[in-house]
């Protein structure tokens, strides 16, 4: 990524409205990343100096000089109040009658209510990873236990055997040859002999007359 910043840099350098820096947060940058609340690395952010957002966007060079184009510039703020709507122009407005020491002190206030509300958020957060934790361990855990018991039990009950006895007494199958062309078969019914042929009509014998009945019956009973 660094390439592509350094080229994004390069620029923007002679811009009069537009900053793209960078900052190395382990050495003389230091401070400014933790006032900034930087602390993974690369972080990308962008706006006024005293409200920095993070950036989310893509990092490509194509991501990149797109979002700088399109949202990167004067945006509303003391400097450029034609840019501010009639709600912000106020609050600007406002403060800007009031003396240095009551802006230090009315900063100082919201800073510590933010804090407030950021650790309490941060205690809670915490408290649900713990708890994912714990969780993932125990079902980890609870995983093993299943597995040993598993085992045991087919090991005891001698249920490997039965399966490759099992596997032993049942009757091989060939499996078909994938070269092979039932065209050149021998054994294959071809043309009209393929077809299913009706089985021919038996000819029933007639049923014998009384009179050939008893003719049968006496010669026996000569014999």
């Amino acid at each position: 990524m660094k390439p592509d910043w350094d080229s994004l840099m390069s620029e923007y350098k002679e811009s009069k409205t537009v900053l793209v820096a960078d900052v190395d947060c382990t050495a003389g940058g230091e401070s400014l990343c933790k006032k900034h609340d930087v602390s993974g690395y690369p972080t990308i952010k962008y706006g006024e100096p005293s409200d920095l957002k993070v950036y989310e966007g893509g990092r490509t060079m194509e991501d990149l000089k797109k979002f700088a184009s399109e949202k990167l510039g004067p945006t509303c703020g003391p400097a450029n109040l034609d840019l501010c709507d009639e709600v912000d122009k106020k609050f600007i407005k406002k403060f800007q009658k009031w003396d240095i020491d009551e802006l230090d002190m009315a900063i100082e206030e919201k800073d510590e209510k933010i804090k407030k509300v950021d650790a309490a958020a941060s205690k809670t957060i915490a408290a649900l990873e713990a708890k994912q934790k714990e969780l993932g361990e125990k079902i980890e855990s609870e995983n093993k236990k299943k597995d040993k018991a598993i085992e045991k039990a087919k090991t005891e009950l001698g249920y490997k055997f039965m399966k490759m006895v099992q596997t032993s007494r049942k009757p091989k199958v060939e499996a078909p040859d994938p070269d092979a062309d039932p065209d050149f078969d021998d054994d294959a019914p071809k043309g009209a002999d393929a077809e299913e042929k009706a089985p021919e009509p038996v000819e029933k014998a007639p049923e014998p007359t009384d009179k050939e009945l008893e003719s049968e019956l006496r010669r026996q009973s000569e014999l």
